[in-house]
């Protein structure tokens, strides 16, 4: 009996709701249910499910608060002292990370010995182990270069700053 009263009350709300959809009518960018004004607009009534508009919320000029001037990706602007100090640690960390690309560079060259490496310990008895170690070395040597290239491009471009 209970769980017969409660459907009954749930079948009479959602039968209320469906009654007090009205139609919609968008004009624009703005939507009404007012069917004087949609015809006074000549606004075009929607079919379909519910319409749920959420305005945001207008700018007021009186409530606007001065802050610090800002660069255009949002930071706080630097000194040009400062600014310079920084371009400088970034060449030398630029520099000091190209310097062991370099020596890691030639290490994997000297390693590679133009594709006749010195064969390890297991690779004796497995060449599969060597090929697959050969091809490592080659796959390396290729990205190192890449980042000594990519270092290289940065140091251009703080160095014409």
């Amino acid at each position: 009996m209970k769980y017969a009263y409660i459907t009954a009350v749930a079948l009479a709300a959602m039968a209320f709701a469906a009654q007090a959809q009205t139609k919609i009518y968008r004009c624009g960018n703005t939507y009404t249910n007012s069917e004087a004004e949609a015809k006074a607009k000549g606004c075009k009534p929607l079919d379909g499910g519910n319409i749920t508009v959420v305005e945001g919320l207008k700018p007021n000029g009186a409530t606007r608060v001065a802050t610090a001037p800002t660069q255009a990706n949002g930071g706080p602007r630097v000194d040009s002292e400062e600014q310079k100090q920084r371009d400088n640690d970034a060449r030398a960390i630029l520099e000091a990370e190209l310097k062991k690309a370099e020596t890691r560079q030639a290490e994997l060259v000297k390693e590679y010995n133009n594709g006749e490496p010195e064969k390890l310990g297991p690779e004796h008895k497995n060449h599969q182990k060597y090929v697959e170690r050969t091809a490592e070395l080659k796959a390396s040597i290729a990205r190192n270069e890449n980042d000594i290239a990519g270092l290289k491009r940065e140091l251009a471009r703080i160095n014409r700053q």
